[in-house]
């Protein structure tokens, strides 16, 4: 009896010992809760660390704890708490396998979360996708761009989250989103000095911010229009009641328009956000999850015909996925989309694609932009620079989850858009030279005939920014009320792509008689029997069009050819033509339209001296350039 005593005794002690311990975890447990919940961060992982310490198999500590350090993006430390979890809690590897497998991958090691992936032995849709991920990253690792990313600094990056990078078309100026105090979102700019330094990013001001949430902004390649989302909208209507919907601002010189909905055509009850516009300025992509998508957040188009905003087009399922795509930038290569998506495998989170046209309607399937582009963490908007070398993007990878810096980083070649060429100049009447507003640029592919693009010229300066697929030819047709269509071609094919083009258009009032009075702006001789333009020939036939290239739409150019008296008169018309020919397609070269040139060989007519000397023979052996104005 007296020893049965001492054991129940020695029990009732050992007992109350654990239940005291039992009780220091879970107050430490509940403490460190409270700590969460006070945003005191990391007092609250130090807390929690203690509770394990009291009670190695407090398995919801462990779970709580492992995912503070996910949400963290410490992924080294979420690993090491599961996999205490995964190794001593009772159940250890039913309860941790799955959490322990998803930190591994963040953590950068696919071959041992494989491994637990195995040893669990689950063929449920989790853990497929996630087994899918381990190969996936484990692919990936072994192919990683040689690039490094790195975070844009103080001048842009600060303890707010900052978002929506839009670069500049001369990279010289970075407009983005800024989330103040976690809850109102405004535009900002920043500039960068004459150093290639930046300066701090500045708010743009009102209009366009409000006191409501403004993001997403993107600006036009001509830098004259703004196109945003706004959400919290307190309307009345049906479309913009609540939600967010997609606005735009204009402005000719410096100061933005108080900002415009898009309207019901685009906007909905549901979400329309994250616009951008196609270079041309006639497709705005966004993103919205209304009815007839493929499920979340897609992308849709709209394109501008007829004066109005067509009704959207979903994209399809080669960009969309039943999960989230988001923040959609076309290239101005108008070839090239890049987006944000979590409906596909990736690293983890939100991971950025691109993917290119196939048609006019249809995409390629999109490809995961790798590593070091992407991370275990969320990557969720970007921007390219014009020549397609320079990515700049949002991700929270350095910092907890939702906390965003911009970063920035050389574009791998087989990342890389279209190569592209930016046309800029304006359109002005050729008698007065006052420029022209509103006039409508079209652009056609030379070879093919083909539509492509459809310009405007500034309501403010006439002027106009056309981006282009470099190493083409193509054909412009300008058009604008009460005046004359004007016809040229643009040859970009010995032109390195990146190279900035100044073309300005000259169109003449459509009541514009032009008198007949013809010039003589250049005599070209040849020897005898020659049918070729030396080098110093060009050079004369060049140097007499430069001052009407301007405004060759309104000038008719005769290119006559003539020889001596030698010979039958048949060959000798023949050989004067085909003289002039030469000469017609210098003007051809040129950019002088076909319509325009009127060549002709006269053989051994109109001689400008007698054939009776060699002399005379040789000043009767020409062609003549006649401009007709």
């Amino acid at each position: 009896m007296r020893g049965l005593t001492a054991i129940l005794f020695f029990l009732l002690l050992y007992n109350s010992a654990l239940a005291q311990t039992e009780s220091r975890a879970q107050k430490l447990y509940n403490k460190a809760l409270q700590q969460e919940m006070k945003k005191e961060h990391e007092e609250a992982r130090n807390t929690m660390e203690h509770a394990l310490e009291e009670d190695r198999n407090f398995a919801d500590a462990y779970s709580i704890l492992g995912n503070w350090y996910f949400h963290d993006h410490r992924f080294s430390k979420a690993v090491a708490v599961f996999r205490k979890a995964y190794t001593t809690t009772p159940r250890g590897y039913a309860l941790f396998a799955y959490p322990l497998a998803k930190s591994l991958i963040a953590n950068g090691e696919p071959a041992e979360a494989l491994s637990v992936i195995n040893n669990a032995a689950s063929n449920g849709k989790e853990w497929m996708a996630l087994k899918e991920q381990a190969f996936f990253v484990q692919r990936e690792m072994n192919r990683k761009w040689k690039d490094t990313v790195t975070n844009m600094g103080f001048a842009i990056n600060t303890s707010d989250a900052e978002m929506f990078p839009w670069i500049s078309t001369d990279e010289k100026q970075l407009y983005l989103t800024r989330r103040r105090n976690n809850s109102d979102e405004d535009f900002y700019v920043a500039e960068m000095d004459t150093c290639g330094e930046w300066y701090s990013a500045r708010n743009m001001g009102s209009p366009p911010n409000t006191a409501d949430q403004e993001a997403a902004q993107m600006i036009s390649a001509d830098g004259h229009y703004l196109f945003f989302m706004r959400c919290e909208n307190r309307s009345l209507n049906g479309w913009a009641q609540g939600g967010c919907d997609l606005y735009m601002a204009y402005t000719a010189d410096s100061n933005w328009s108080v900002p415009q909905s898009f309207g019901a055509t685009i906007n909905t009850p549901a979400y329309e956000g994250m616009p951008c516009l196609s270079p041309d300025n006639r497709e705005l992509y966004f993103v919205s999850n209304r009815e007839g998508g493929y499920g979340g957040m897609d992308i849709w188009v709209s394109r501008f015909e007829n004066g109005l905003w067509q009704a959207p087009r979903n994209l399809g399922p080669n960009i969309n996925t039943a999960g989230n795509e988001t923040s959609p930038f076309l290239h101005i290569d108008n070839n090239t989309l890049y987006f944000s998506s979590d409906g596909r495998t990736g690293f983890g989170g939100a991971d950025l694609f691109f993917s290119q046209k196939v048609t006019d309607s249809t995409w390629a399937v999109a490809t995961n932009m790798g590593m070091p582009i992407n991370s275990a963490a969320d990557e969720s908007s970007l921007c390219v620079s014009i020549d397609g070398k320079h990515l700049y993007f949002s991700s929270d990878r350095d910092k907890a989850t939702g906390d965003f810096d911009i970063y920035k980083t050389n574009l791998p070649e087989p990342l890389q858009p279209v190569p592209v060429q930016v046309v800029k100049g304006y359109t002005y009447d050729s008698l007065s030279r006052e420029r022209l507003n509103y006039a409508s640029v079209f652009v056609r592919d030379a070879a093919t005939g083909q539509d492509i693009y459809h310009f405007n010229s500034n309501r403010g300066d006439g002027s106009f920014t056309m981006t282009l697929i470099a190493g083409k030819k193509y054909a412009l047709h300008t058009d604008r009320v009460s005046y004359l269509d004007g016809e040229d071609t643009l040859d970009l094919a010995s032109l390195p792509p990146g190279t900035e083009i100044r073309k300005n258009i000259a169109l003449l009032p459509s009541d514009y008689i032009a008198p007949v009075n013809d010039s003589l702006i250049a005599t070209i001789y040849f020897p005898i029997n020659s049918q070729k333009l030396s080098d110093s020939d060009k050079y004369i036939i060049s140097t007499a069009l430069e001052p009407w290239l301007d405004h060759v739409g309104g000038y008719v150019f005769y290119v006559n050819g003539y020889t001596d008296n030698s010979g039958t008169p048949m060959i000798n018309e023949e050989l004067s033509y085909l003289r002039a020919h030469l000469v017609s397609s210098m003007l051809l070269y040129m950019g002088i339209n076909e319509m325009n040139i009127h060549t002709k060989g006269w053989g051994e007519a109109n001689p400008i001296t007698d054939n009776d000397s060699e002399e005379g023979k040789n000043r009767n052996r020409r062609v003549e350039l006649i401009i007709r104005r």
